[in-house]
């Protein structure tokens, strides 16, 4: 009898095969419908996350345009408002490089950056809020206007520091940008041409304006715009040093961005557009033309499924993705 009892509470407590392997297989089948109905919801949308993104690279918002690389806070407004009735939403520079592109189902991801820092981005009044007409005034007017227009952006900052030469002024200007949202970027302490330069003064440019943000901020940037576009000899030395390790690097050029999920897409080469209307080279290569472009060339422009886990596409696009997303692959 007790080699009985033994025998039984041996049986019992082996695992129910039969049971394990139906638990399985409805997982397996509930994933499947799952990511078939996902897949229909990113047909409806016609999502591409394999498309182009618009990264804007903008300067000076002042009132006469000396330059044009200078925006009035009119034509700023002007270029939010056309981004916002072209469903646009913007993201940062960091956000894009990571794949954490986190928009609704339809819309399409515009990156909006401002390089050297300049006081006519920021500029906080004697109650600690943005200036009007200063770029960040304008995009928090812009996104209470419409909802679901994030006001966010990318700041890639020199040793002019917003015009602020105090450290403590300083720091209230990057913790702004911090606390409300912005992402702070590397633009070189001096803004020199970084293709002339050598492999030291390189890492000195970049390290030591990343290291004084750092200890101003308490963030260390990730991503890192090259003055005047321009490379170093190697592009690598732009992505890591001693003091820092960027995750991308955005030149000046004349084109949409790959998607971060695309194989066009190169971390240490991500071009950039100019914020302008179609004149002279404009007429083909700044922001005005190129979102015309999008517009007309719809498949070739981003469009999230809205869901951040999977990078949804057309299936004929297959080829254009990266391997190291095969996992997040939604094809339809």
């Amino acid at each position: 009898m007790l080699a009985a009892a033994v025998l039984l509470a041996g049986c019992d407590s082996q695992p129910d095969t039969a049971k394990m392997a139906d638990t399985k297989a409805n997982t397996a089948g509930k994933v499947k419908v799952d990511k078939a109905a996902k897949a229909k919801a990113a047909a409806k949308v016609k999502a591409n996350e394999l498309g182009q993104i618009p990264v804007l690279m903008f300067h000076r918002i002042v009132e006469k345009p000396a330059t044009t690389d200078d925006r009035s806070p009119q034509q700023f407004r002007a270029d939010l408002e056309r981004l916002v009735k072209e469903d646009y939403v913007p993201i940062t520079a960091a956000e894009m490089v990571a794949g954490k592109i986190d928009i609704p189902a339809g819309k399409h991801p515009v990156v909006l950056t401002f390089d050297d820092s300049s006081p006519s981005q920021l500029t906080l009044n004697e109650m600690g809020t943005p200036q009007k007409d200063t770029a960040v005034a304008i995009m928090q007017d812009v996104a209470a206007k419409h909802p679901g227009f994030r006001p966010v952006a990318t700041f890639y900052v020199t040793r002019d520091m917003f015009g602020k030469t105090g450290r403590e002024e300083q720091a209230q200007m990057l913790m702004w940008l911090k606390d409300n949202g912005f992402e702070i970027g590397n633009h070189t302490r001096d803004h020199f041409d970084l293709r002339t330069r050598s492999h030291k003064e390189v890492e000195e440019q970049i390290g030591t304006i990343g290291q004084q943000i750092t200890s101003l901020s308490y963030v260390k940037p990730t991503t890192i715009a090259l003055p005047y576009g321009n490379q170093p000899r190697k592009k690598d030395w732009a992505m890591r040093g001693k003091h820092y390790n960027h995750q991308g690097a955005f030149l000046a050029g004349y084109t949409p961005a790959p998607a971060p999920f695309s194989k066009a897409f190169d971390a240490a080469g991500i071009p950039r557009i100019k914020a302008m209307e179609k004149k002279g080279d404009c007429s083909q290569f700044c922001s005005h033309a190129w979102l015309d472009w999008l517009k007309n060339n719809p498949d070739m422009r981003y469009t999230s499924d809205g869901d951040v886990s999977t990078v949804a596409y057309p299936k004929f696009k297959a080829p254009y993705l990266r391997k190291t997303f095969a996992k997040w692959s939604l094809p339809y």
